[in-house]
C-alpha cells in the first residue's frame, strides 16, 4: 500500500492546470455503450477510477483505442453476453461506484442488465433508490439475488414516462437519461439533477441523436429514439479539482494560477471561498490565487454565524466541504461546516484535531472550526485516507504543517486526482511517494 511522506511548510507558486472531470468522465464513458458506433473523448483524467472502468468496459467487449493518456475512442460494436453474467463482471462492478451508471445503458441496448451493488467510498449509505425508480418507471423489472448480492433487471419494451424524482441524484439522473433516450415516447424528468456533468452528458446524448429539451434545468423532457450513433465529446475541467486548488494556495500558495477552469461552470464555488475571506481573480479563463497572509470569515448580513453547507447544483458541491473545513483551520473567525447529503463525511476531523486544529464535531453532519489566523501552525502526524475528497483534504493539512507528515492508503487520492505529487512538486511542494 503507498503512502506520501509530506515535508510541510514549503510555499506553492506558478501555474497548474486542472485534469478532466473525474464524475463526468464516468458518466459518459458508461453512454458509450449506447451505440455501435466509435464515439472518441477528449480530456480523460488519467486516474484510478476512470482507467478501472474503462478497464472493464474493455472486457465487456467495447473495443478501446487510447490515442494518449487523455484521448480515447470507444466502440461498442459487440459486448460479451457471457462475461457479463458472469460473477467477475459482477465482482469487478462491485469494486467501482461508476458502474451503477452502466444498467441503463445496457438495459436500452440489451433489454436486460445485472449489477452488483457498487463500492467507492465509505462515506455512509448511498441509495440507489432514485435508478430503480425511475427505471421501474420506464418499464424496467427488477429482482434482487440476496444470496450474491446482485440486481437483475429486464425490460420487454421500454416506454417513456413522467416521473418526479425523489431527490435530485446525479448518477440516479445520467442512469435514468441514458434508458429513456431510447424509449418509445416521451420521458419527463421532474427534481432531475442539473450539474455541469449532467448538462455535458445530455449534450453528448444530443449529438448521438437523442432530443433532450431543459437542459440545465431541474426538468428534463426526452423524446425517445430508435438508435444512437458516434460522436466526439470533450470533458470539462474538474471543479473539484479546482476547489482543490484553491483550498492548496490559500493556506500554502505565494501566487497560484489555475489555469483553464471554465469559470461559467464552477457555480458559487468561488464565492464560496470568498466567505472564507480568501481573494480569488478571475482572468479570462483562469483563476489567480494570490498569497494570503490572513484571511477573515464573513458574518451573514444579519450578523448571525456563518455556515457552509452542501446543496444539490447549482448549491455547493459536498465533495469540496473537506477542503473548505481544512481551509478554515487558519482562518480569522469562526464557521460551521454543515455535511448534509452523506452520512460519514466528516470523521476525518479527528487528524486534525490531532495536528492541532480547533474543530468541534457536534454530530456526524456538523462541525464548527475556530480558526487559528496564522497564529499557530498545524503540526505534522501520521494519517489514513478514509476516502478521495478527506484524502486530498489531509495532504493539504500537511502541507501547511510544521515538521513530515506520512499519510497511509493514497490509492484513495489516486482515484481522484491525477499524478497530485508531481504536480504539486513542481509548485515547489515536497512530497514523496513510498511503498
Amino acid at each position: 500500500m503507498a503512502s506520501f511522506i509530506i515535508e510541510g511548510g514549503h510555499r506553492l507558486q506558478g501555474n497548474i492546470t486542472p485534469q478532466g472531470a473525474k464524475n463526468e468522465a464516468l458518466q459518459v464513458l458508461c453512454a458509450v455503450l449506447l451505440t455501435d458506433e466509435a464515439v472518441r473523448i477528449h480530456n480523460v483524467p488519467d486516474i484510478a477510477d476512470v482507467a478501472n472502468q474503462i478497464k472493464l468496459l474493455s472486457d465487456m467487449g467495447v473495443e478501446v483505442t487510447r490515442h494518449t493518456p487523455h484521448d480515447y475512442t470507444f466502440r461498442a460494436r459487440r459486448l460479451d453476453d457471457a462475461y457479463l453474467g458472469s460473477q467477475q463482471f459482477t465482482e469487478r462492478c462491485r469494486q467501482l461506484r461508476g458502474s451503477v451508471m452502466m444498467l441503463g445503458p445496457l438495459l436500452a441496448r440489451r433489454g436486460k442488465a445485472i449489477i452488483a451493488k457498487p463500492g467507492g467510498d465509505q462515506i455512509g449509505r448511498r441509495r440507489l433508490d432514485t435508478h430503480f425508480h425511475g427505471i421501474q418507471k420506464l418499464g424496467g423489472h427488477f429482482s434482487y439475488d440476496d444470496s450474491l448480492h446482485i440486481y437483475n433487471v429486464e425490460a420487454t419494451h421500454l416506454r417513456g414516462s413522467y416521473m418526479l424524482l425523489d431527490e435530485a441524484s446525479v448518477t440516479g439522473t445520467a442512469n435514468i437519461i441514458m434508458t429513456a433516450v431510447m424509449a418509445e415516447g416521451t420521458t419527463t424528468i421532474y427534481n432531475a439533477a442539473c450539474e455541469p456533468y449532467i448538462q455535458q452528458l445530455c449534450q453528448m446524448l444530443c449529438r448521438m441523436g437523442a432530443c433532450i429539451e431543459g437542459i440545465g434545468s431541474n426538468l428534463l423532457t426526452i423524446e425517445g429514439v430508435k438508435s444512437l450513433h458516434g460522436t466526439q465529446h470533450t470533458i470539462l475541467p474538474d471543479m473539484i479539482e479546482v476547489g482543490s486548488f484553491i483550498g492548496m494556495a490559500a493556506m500554502v500558495g505565494d501566487g497560484v494560477r489555475i489555469s483553464g477552469v471554465a469559470p461559467e461552470h464552477l457555480g458559487i464555488i468561488p464565492d464560496t471561498f470568498r466567505r472564507l475571506g480568501i481573494r480569488i481573480e478571475e482572468e479570462g479563463g483562469d483563476l489567480f490565487v494570490p498569497r494570503q497572509d490572513h484571511y477573515e470569515i464573513e458574518s451573514f448580513i444579519d450578523g448571525s454565524f456563518m455556515t457552509i453547507a452542501d446543496a444539490p447544483w447549482p448549491g455547493l458541491t459536498p465533495d469540496l466541504l473537506s477542503v473548505l473545513l481544512v481551509v478554515s483551520t487558519q482562518a480569522k473567525g469562526s464557521v460551521l461546516i454543515h455535511q448534509k447529503m452523506f452520512e460519514s463525511r466528516l470523521f476525518f476531523v479527528d487528524k486534525l484535531i490531532d495536528m492541532g486544529a480547533q474543530i468541534i464535531l457536534c454530530d456526524p453532519h456538523r462541525a464548527v472550526v475556530v480558526g487559528h489566523d496564522h497564529q499557530r501552525q498545524l503540526h505534522a502526524g501520521r494519517m489514513t485516507s478514509p476516502d478521495i475528497r478527506a484524502g486530498i483534504a489531509l495532504l493539504i493539512a500537511a502541507m501547511s504543517a510544521q515538521g513530515t507528515s506520512r499519510i497511509d492508503n493514497i490509492g484513495q487520492i489516486d482515484r481522484g486526482y491525477e499524478n497530485i505529487e508531481a504536480r504539486l512538486c513542481a509548485l515547489g511542494a515536497k512530497i514523496e511517494r513510498v511503498e
